[in-house]
């Protein structure tokens, strides 16, 4: 078996928007090298002043080597039938995959990375980072941040981990489990692998155990793995996927239930590769104002930053329909509910439930004294119920409870006496924060199935 080790240089974190500077293949057959490239590479775009101090590689160096398509032919045939091996196996593989793709090859060969290796083989070092581990097993590393000296330095550690590996693991990953190197590097696999095939709420952390990244799953295992199936070229997933190093997770007895602990861990964390709900608010809200005349109005608006609501709603639609139905059950205008565009309602389907407030007929305090009561009905009238689920095992029932309609809470109960007192249940479920998203999930859910209601 033969193994290409690689190290390259780039201009940046991320293949899809960066180009390579300099590259280095050594291979070899596990005992010793047979062969070497390397070469500078001008990647037609600014070497960053910060790259240029970490690397020694200018714009200078580079403005008369090759560009990466004059080489890449002679890269495909070094790594082609070969295993890929470098330190941190994604970061060169994702780029050397991408650029060697614009110029017509597919590389599509097997991994190992020296990171997740040596963490197997050789355990127990602070730091698993190239110059520090060759420090630590008595490797010299000259010219670091070249890719020859890089790749020279992983060649010689590769060799080390060849001679040490007693367990089988380098032949045991090429051969049955090398989906591992898909893998971040520091993630251990045993926390993938401990992953159930049940719904629930994950976390991702950093190296300061931050969580960076929560998301909600019907499957825990399959969602987590899917992170890391694929590995594309673009900056997002590529910083995202070299920040983790840890990940737990907390099983849900339904779909629902974490979609509900993912909102509002999101909401608690704010994770910084969390990109939904971070603002959310419903679209549309019902408002009550005064108009210059003295008359209350409603209006069913976009949502405003500082104007509360008196109701929210996710459609212009379904707040129009709500504002229908109290117009017909307290007698208010249609037009100063702004659902008439004439002077008055006399020509508008809603003119039988007008009293002529749009014309004066019916004064300001007197409609007024409607609207307040439409207001009082609403809020009484919001509603109060519990959806009933599975647990996570046959022993409970999962419970959800709406509490005039605002989000209480969630949880497990065992006795379904419990479901009988309002006051009892809350008792037994956890509080949540009350907000617009979760309340829209569970009374959509709850329309969607009633046979899981139960109503105080």
């Amino acid at each position: 078996m033969l193994y290409a080790i690689v190290d390259i240089e780039t201009t940046g974190s991320y293949a899809a928007g960066n180009g390579i500077t300099e590259i280095a293949i050594v291979v070899h057959d596990g005992e010793k090298v047979l062969d070497v490239y390397e070469s500078l590479v001008n990647p037609h775009q600014e070497i960053p002043y910060f790259i240029q101090r970490l690397t020694g590689i200018n714009d200078k160096m580079v403005r008369h080597a090759p560009s990466f398509g004059e080489i890449a032919g002679q890269v495909y045939d070094m790594l082609q039938d070969k295993v890929f091996v470098a330190h941190n196996v994604n970061f060169d593989y994702s780029f050397l995959k991408h650029h060697l793709k614009e110029e017509g090859y597919e590389l599509n060969t097997k991994k190992l990375c020296t990171v997740r290796l040596a963490r197997k083989i050789i355990p127990g070092y602070k730091s698993y980072s190239l110059g520090k581990l060759c420090h630590s097993v008595g490797i010299r590393l000259d010219n670091a941040h070249r890719a020859g000296g890089d790749a020279k330095a992983t060649a010689e550690l590769f060799a080390l981990l060849v001679r040490e590996d007693v367990m089988g693991e380098i032949k045991g990953m090429v051969k049955g489990r090398n989906r591992e190197q898909y893998l971040p590097p520091n993630v251990p696999v045993e926390q993938v692998d401990n992953l159930p095939p049940v719904p629930g709420v994950y976390y991702f952390y950093n190296a300061k155990g931050k969580v960076i990244y929560i998301g909600k799953a019907v499957n825990l295992s399959k969602r987590v793995k899917s992170h890391f199936s694929n590995n594309k070229p673009n900056r997002q997933k590529q910083e995202f996927l070299r920040e983790i190093h840890r990940i737990s997770y907390t099983e849900c007895a339904t779909d629902l239930m974490a979609q509900i602990l993912e909102s509002t861990e999101i909401r608690r964390l704010w994770p910084s590769h969390n990109r939904s709900q971070r603002g959310y608010i419903p679209r549309f809200g019902l408002f009550v104002y005064e108009d210059r005349n003295g008359y209350k109005r409603f209006a069913i608006e976009k949502n405003k930053q500082h104007y509360k609501p008196i109701y929210t709603f996710n459609t212009i639609i379904e707040g129009h329909g709500r504002l229908r139905e109290l117009i017909q059950e307290f007698g208010l205008c249609a037009r100063l509910c702004n659902l008439s565009r004439g002077d008055d309602c006399s020509e508008s389907i809603y003119a039988d439930s007008c009293e002529g407030a749009c014309t004066g007929v019916e004064t300001m305090d007197d409609y007024n004294i409607k609207v307040e009561a439409a207001i009082t009905h609403m809020e009484e009238h919001l509603p109060t119920f519990a959806l009933v689920d599975k647990g996570i095992n046959d022993e409970e029932q999962s419970c959800i409870l709406v509490k005039q309609g605002n989000f209480y809470g969630m949880g497990y109960i065992a006795n379904e006496d419990i479901l009988e007192d309002i006051k009892k249940l809350e008792n037994h479920l956890e509080p949540y924060q009350d907000n617009d998203y979760i309340r829209n999930l569970v009374i959509k859910h709850a329309a969607e199935y009633p046979d899981k209601c139960i109503t105080f």
